[in-house]
């Protein structure tokens, strides 16, 4: 997570500017849907996967594999009970699952963060 800034538009400035601004227009509208898909996907996600699967997802998109561009393997810190929340489970059953995916050569974790191996992909996969 990093510092950010957030700005309030009014939704009649909002729709001017998509109106006269296209190419604003367009990438917003290209956010806007996959921000819907990605709701959609999540939903899914937590409907029907265990816990260990929906764990291993999110670990997956926080290092942004199936993305364009390299993986990022190393995910900046991030703890036990903001996955847990992420994954709708309990930080045990996070702790659980992280060591199992450690001892599976699925992860590592140290001082520099947490390495994801592209292997973790069959968790979500074939499990």
């Amino acid at each position: 997570m990093t510092d950010c800034s957030v700005m309030r538009i009014e939704k009649k400035a909002m729709i001017e500017v998509l109106h006269r601004e296209h190419e604003f227009s367009d990438v917003f509208v290209a956010y806007l849907l996959t921000r819907n898909i990605r709701y959609e996907e999540e939903l899914v996600d937590q409907l029907f996967n265990s816990s260990e699967k929906r764990l291993a997802r999110m670990l997956l998109l926080l290092a942004h594999f199936g993305k364009k561009g390299v993986p990022e393997t190393v995910i900046p810190k991030i703890s036990q009970e903001t996955l847990a929340e992420t994954v709708g489970t309990t930080r045990s059953r996070v702790s659980f699952f992280m060591n199992l995916f450690r001892k599976l050569g699925f992860v590592d974790y140290g001082k520099s963060g947490l390495q994801v191996h592209s292997s973790l992909l069959n968790v979500f996969l074939h499990h």
